[in-house]
């Protein structure tokens, strides 16, 4: 992999000595340092946003690392003249291998002991890290975590994702993987603070997506609990249609397969560390086969794809669960059972039924 490193005075676009830039500290560092990471692809219009509300951070023992991924516009450029303005920020350019690949970069290149990480769309309050890593120390966890808030392109808040505790607390890992399970809870990274020891020999999983729920199983197990906090000082963009609909008809993102592999893993670390979750394992593993049946294109519902038939072959196996799961809502069964029984049948009618529904709100 090719890489060059600008800021701090190393490598093509940073200062040399004497030069007269910001280090954001106005005044001793008074504790541990922390080193947030930056993913950058092709982000020009969001990424000043995004590394000028890490740069104002009230907690000063702080590093930046962003991670030009083989960007294709003027991201670089722009990390580059960050690094140049603040002496805290290191940039990497590297052949695009996507968000997980550079977030490995950023781990391997970090000198903090707490690693907390943004995506370049994203922007943080300015007391999110220092709240974080007090959490983190009162509480005596490896992972203090912050709530979130979701802003569309109009600035409009949209619903809550993940309801903020009432108060900060400590979630036990078994505890926090359930609300994992069940849907309500954020496996994201980027809301949280983690301590370095716990990367280890763990990484983001490259060339795949849910990369976080991933990595983030990993560590529930060598840890005592999640501190929990209310104050939603996250900001998530939410780019109006930039979800994982498809563009073309035969369009099937990678994202779908991950899901049901993830869903496979929590299913064994279950069955090996928390057995009384087994019904939300199982409801969780349902749930994301009948997310990936619909959404495959009716085309590549054929035998010879051996995921597909592993999907139909779980449903079927997993019958008695659909029926009498308690976590699963009358729609979910009623679902599961009709693409348990004839999966492309049902697909044929349920794509004729959004068609209707969509000519009508669009007439």
């Amino acid at each position: 992999m090719s890489e060059t490193v600008s800021g701090n005075g190393m490598g093509p676009g940073g200062t040399g000595p004497g030069e007269n830039r910001s280090d954001g500290t106005d005044g001793a560092r008074s504790g541990p340092l922390l080193s947030v990471i930056v993913p950058c692809y092709n982000i020009e219009d969001c990424l000043e946003r995004c590394v000028n509300s890490i740069r104002r951070q009230t907690w000063k023992a702080l590093e930046i690392l962003l991670v030009d991924d083989g960007s294709t516009d003027r991201t670089g450029e722009l990390c580059d003249r960050f690094a140049r303005e603040d002496a805290r920020i290191r940039v990497f350019h590297k052949k695009n291998g996507g968000s997980s690949s550079a977030r490995n970069l950023g781990i391997r290149e970090a000198r903090g002991e707490w690693l907390g990480f943004v995506d370049s769309d994203d922007w943080i309050e300015p007391g999110m890290y220092e709240a974080l890593w007090k959490a983190a120390a009162a509480y005596g966890v490896e992972i203090a975590q912050i709530s979130r808030d979701e802003i569309d392109e109009n600035g409009q808040r949209r619903p809550d994702v993940c309801t903020p505790p009432e108060r900060a607390s400590v979630c036990p890992s078994a505890d926090f993987l359930r609300e994992l399970l069940l849907h309500r809870g954020d496996c994201s990274f980027c809301t949280k603070l983690v301590k370095r020891e716990l990367f280890g020999d763990r990484r983001f999983p490259e060339g795949k997506l849910n990369e976080d729920f991933y990595l983030l199983l990993q560590m529930l197990e060598a840890v005592r609990g999640i501190c929990i906090l209310p104050e939603q000082m996250y900001h998530v963009f939410y780019r109006i249609g930039s979800n994982t609909r498809r563009k073309e008809k035969n369009d099937f993102s990678r994202v779908f397969v991950d899901i049901v592999e993830n869903a496979d893993r929590a299913e064994a670390l279950t069955e090996r560390c928390y057995p009384q979750l087994r019904a939300e394992a199982v409801r969780f593993a349902l749930y994301q086969r009948l997310d990936y049946l619909l959404h495959i294109p009716v085309e590549r519902m054929v035998n010879t794809d051996g995921f597909y038939r592993q999907v139909k072959r779980y449903l079927r196996s997993h019958l008695r669960d659909t029926l009498t799961n308690p976590y699963l809502t009358a729609k979910n069964r009623s679902y599961l059972l009709l693409l348990t029984a004839a999966p492309k049948t049902v697909r044929r009618i349920h794509g004729w039924k959004m068609r209707i529904l969509k000519g009508r709100m669009s007439g």
